[in-house]
């Protein structure tokens, strides 16, 4: 598998990257059998491995933990995140200076290691000043707890912000972002993607497949799969969305486009994600073997033009289907004249 550059880092990381979202509770629940997932990955030259605090609190980072033990962790380029509720601490969440040393404690014991080679921020933190967290990460790159630090879900202009402060405060940057794109979920070709390649980011792409729309089962008249995620985000997977029904009718044109091009519907996705310039990586989290082994190898599959153009015509670029798929929506600011002394 060819290897590509994180950003400006210099560290080298495969162009398909193993998440651990679906090992635990949200998913798999044998560990064993998760184990033996991360291990196939592993050996068919993955060496990028993506988790999360939250991902089942706290049981994908153990998962990871102990299927990197005896030896593994050291080839392995470790991604971890930290924003998600743990527990019912209301503290316990966010992106303060607080909650961050101790979650990365929590999240080096879990998975086993002494160092995080990449901890990302989950999601923006309107209620934490961005220097706040970037003074947080940069001692702990200095302890050497990680490495280096990156975003997930920010939008361009938080990510602009984020390199600005670091910049004028003399912080450690983000050297990457992990956005979502997909087939159905192109929005951040907009902005997200030429701001992360003029600041030199990595891309690390999560829901390559569009949370399970692009995996083969969403076919207009054939019944519609049931799944944990849907039940979790129903706003996503609803059909009495528009934005869903829209989804349904793109991943059908698509699932005929693959056909004819005589290639499975998960390749094309994935290597579509992976065409574009600005993206290092997609995260692929495959719940079984078999998913794991549907997606291997759509890494060195290129696109020529005329499919390109074939896509933009199904789904234009620059357009979400369904905006509850960004992933984060910055909260509605109070209208000034409602708001009243105290």
């Amino acid at each position: 598998m060819e290897l590509r550059t994180l950003g400006r880092t210099g560290v080298k990381v495969t162009p398909m990257c193993l998440g651990a979202m679906m090992f635990g509770g949200w998913g798999n629940t044998d560990h064993d059998d998760s184990i033996r997932i991360i291990h196939r990955a592993l050996d068919a030259g993955i060496n990028f491995v993506d988790t999360a605090d939250v991902y089942a609190q706290g049981e994908s980072e153990e998962i990871v933990g102990k299927a990197l033990a005896g030896g593994r962790r050291d080839g392995i380029v470790l991604a971890t995140k930290v924003h998600g509720q743990m527990g019912d601490d209301p503290n316990h969440q966010g992106n303060s200076r607080r909650w961050i040393v101790q979650a990365v404690e929590d999240s080096l014991r879990r998975l086993r290691t002494d160092w995080i080679d990449l901890y990302q921020i989950h999601r923006p933190d309107p209620s934490a000043d961005i220097d706040e967290t970037l003074g947080a990460l940069t001692d702990l790159v200095r302890q050497g707890k990680i490495r280096y630090l990156g975003s997930s879900t920010f939008p361009a202009h938080e990510i602009v912000e984020a390199q600005w402060v670091a910049e004028r405060r003399g912080r450690e940057r983000f050297v990457c972002e992990q956005p979502p794109y997909s087939l159905l979920v192109r929005g951040i070709e907009a902005e997200v993607l030429p701001t992360c390649a003029r600041y030199g980011m990595g891309v690390i792409t999560w829901s390559p497949l569009g949370g399970g729309w692009l995996g083969g089962r969403y076919r207009e008249g054939a019944e519609l799969p049931t799944s944990g995620r849907a039940a979790r985000i129903p706003q996503r997977f609803d059909m009495s969305l528009p934005g869903n029904q829209a989804k349904l009718a793109a991943a059908e044109q698509l699932a005929q486009l693959a056909d004819e091009l005589g290639i499975g519907l998960v390749h094309l996705a994935l290597a579509f994600v992976l065409e574009h310039p600005a993206v290092t990586s997609a995260i692929v989290g495959p719940r079984t073997m078999e998913q794991l082994e549907s997606q291997l190898g759509a890494a060195e599959l290129r696109l020529d033009a005329a499919t390109l153009d074939r896509i933009d015509e199904i789904v234009p670029p620059g357009v979400s289907l369904n905006p509850a798929d960004a992933g984060w929506t910055a909260p509605a600011v109070a209208d000034p004249a409602s708001r009243r002394r105290r």
